[in-house]
């Protein structure tokens, strides 16, 4: 018997790949913060059959002392309590610490807790001691999917189909982990093998339409999503991203037929609540308000390990609730672009408080002091998110009167009181103030490089993966844009764009790169640096949201026109200094990034400097 903790230090364990046959390192694992469930990943860890499959594997344990254990434990999960499932299997381990089921239900625990680091290294273990277990192989691909390592999720894949070439669950999370490397045409080819064995299952058709979809194929996708339906009416994922399909091509009505119908056949509470956003958003485009921000409650994720818990002992605020002489407690949420696009909603909720209220507003550290100075009248402070026992939590270290707080809200609540049709939307809702000294001392750096107009470029996102890329134009798209001769392009995108720059410089077009600032921390100087410019051009990230919420003219590249966040128009009406170009055909970013260039052509250069001015050849 081996008496250790188990909970504070489990024992180190060997690259799992290696004990499954599988010789690649791996790279080290680290909790991801933003966790998306794919809609197309088959099987479920602690799913009835997967617990069963583990009782009769608990059958086999060497002492008796460890078999009561391991039952307790399938007990403890078949009833969703997480916690005492990994006590019970941390006490068989500590009886016997090369039980591998003990190993594999502590990895169930943990990953259902919200602990995904913790629960690869227990699945590891697992795997080390059982190394041809085809459900422990098949849960550590699903959860290196989860964790946005589809390279190592393959290799897992990969693995089980050499042991059951016809298993469809792992072909399916084989082509899933492939479309989210972006690799299409492999993920094609694994699922056309797969379907010659298993023509009729749904949920391979179901797999090979999520894969041309996020081709930008989404008619074809429609036809394959048709036929998952046609083995199965009620395909619960077909039925969701025939939804969504319907939905990006303008068929709203049908798409939330669909939607509907998928929304009470989804058991996973993840899968729940992608759904009711997509629900959400289509509300949005028909201008459902009510409807809408009825179903955006799912974007809080309640009861799964994903719900931002926050620190905060007030009563919660409502639409209903009287603001007027209260002190209110507001905190950003999401991330840092959603933090300013729910900012908008600021001046409203200062007006019905009154001076006789107060606001405290709660936001990411980068953006006190631009907020501070955009909201004087309120007190500014920082969150800060962290993780305690699996669960995310949000709280106010610099919160010293919390007890005066009447009532609290996260940002996005407001939409419910204040943005109910278009008409409340404001036609001038300038709420950024940025650093006017800041302004004028980049307008004279500006200034230095000459007369022409000055327009600051972005392209990207730098959280990557399939689903994401399709709302960010590729920088070679770009270069037809950069090559337009009378302005001057000014890099505004933050992280490393050293690969970018050398690639522009290398066709002959200039990007300047602004010194001394930190595009990615210096939010408050990224804010004065973008209205110093003449425009600013890129698509939706945090950097065109800070620049549009302080009324900087930018230039919106969107993928669709029917992006939810412009409701149904042809403009964004959180922004209205904002101007969008969206393509005719989907994803046809030419198109888009050509109207833009006409744009600057017409709109920016003058007319004099235009005639004379040939575009650059690339």
């Amino acid at each position: 018997m081996v008496k250790r903790s188990f909970e504070q230090n489990p024992p180190p364990q060997p690259n799992p790949l290696a004990a499954s046959g599988i010789t690649d390192d791996a790279p080290a694992f680290v909790p991801a913060f933003d966790m998306r469930p794919s809609s197309s990943l088959l099987g479920d860890a602690s799913s009835r059959a997967a617990l069963a499959r583990l009782d009769v594997a608990a059958d086999h344990a060497r002492l008796k002392q460890t078999l009561t254990l391991l039952k307790a434990a399938l007990t403890a999960l078949k009833k969703s309590d997480w916690q005492a499932g990994a006590e019970l299997a941390i006490q068989a381990l500590e009886v016997d610490e090369k039980s591998g089921e003990a190993w594999h239900i502590l990895a169930i625990s943990r990953e259902k807790s919200g602990d995904l680091a913790g629960a690869f290294a227990c699945y590891e273990a697992a795997l080390k001691l059982m190394p041809n277990n085809v459900p422990v192989t098949n849960d550590l691909g699903r959860l290196a999917v989860r964790m946005e390592y589809p390279d190592i999720a393959e290799k897992f894949f990969t693995f089980v189909l050499r042991i059951e070439p016809d298993n469809t669950e792992a072909a399916n999370n084989l082509a899933t982990a492939l479309r989210e490397a972006s690799r299409y045409e492999d993920a094609i080819e694994v699922l056309r093998t797969a379907i010659g064995l298993n023509p009729q299952d749904p949920q391979l058709w179901n797999a090979l339409g999520t894969v041309v979809n996020t081709q930008g194929d989404v008619d074809t996708s429609i036809i394959f999503y048709q036929e998952a339906l046609k083995f199965n009416p009620k395909h619960v994922h077909a039925l969701y991203n025939l939804g969504n399909a319907l939905g990006l091509l303008g068929h709203y009505e049908q798409a939330l037929e669909h939607l509907m119908r998928a929304l009470p056949l989804f058991d996973d509470p993840l899968n729940i609540y992608t759904c009711r956003l997509s629900i959400t958003f289509i509300n949005a485009v028909l201008n459902n308000f009510d409807v809408a921000w009825d179903y955006y409650d799912g974007r809080i994720k309640e009861g799964t390990p994903e719900k931002i818990l926050f620190l905060i002992d007030r009563p919660k605020w409502t639409p209903d609730t009287d603001v007027a002489g209260k002190h209110v407690l507001v905190s950003a949420e999401q991330g840092l672009g959603d933090e300013v696009l729910f900012a908008s909603l600021l001046p409203d909720l200062i007006r019905d408080i009154g001076p006789d209220g107060k606001l405290t507003i709660a936001v990411e550290p980068r953006l006190v002091s631009l907020f501070a100075r955009s909201f004087p009248d309120a007190s500014v402070i920082k969150h800060h998110t962290t993780k305690h026992k699996g669960r995310v939590v949000r709280l106010f270290p610099d919160l010293t009167d919390a007890g005066s707080i009447d009532c609290w809200a996260m940002m996005g609540d407001l939409l419910k009181r204040y943005r109910r049709s278009l008409s409340d939307f404001p036609a001038t809702n300038v709420f950024l103030t940025p650093d006017p000294d800041r302004v004028a001392y980049w307008r004279a750096e500006l200034d230095r490089l000459g007369p022409e107009p000055k327009a600051g470029i972005l392209w990207k996102s730098l959280i990557k993966h399939s689903r994401r890329d399709r709302y960010y134009s590729p920088f070679e798209t770009w270069k037809e844009v950069i090559a337009t001769e009378g302005v001057t392009f000014v890099n505004l995108q933050y992280g490393d764009v050293t690969a970018e720059l050398a690639e522009a410089e290398a066709s002959g077009l200039r990007i300047w790169n602004p010194p001394g600032i930190d595009l990615k921390a210096d939010l408050d100087d990224l804010c004065a640096l973008c209205c110093a410019l003449d425009t600013v051009m890129g698509p939706s990230n945090a950097t065109s949201n800070i620049a549009a919420g302080a009324g900087a003219t930018i230039w919106m590249s969107i993928p669709f026109r029917s992006a939810w966040l412009c409701l149904g128009t042809d403009h964004y009406p959180f922004y209205p200094t904002a101007r969008v170009f969206a393509p005719a055909v989907l994803n046809d970013w030419g198109d888009a990034l050509g109207q833009m260039k006409q744009a600057l052509i017409d709109d920016l250069i003058p007319a004099k400097t235009r005639a004379q001015a040939p575009t650059k050849a690339l």
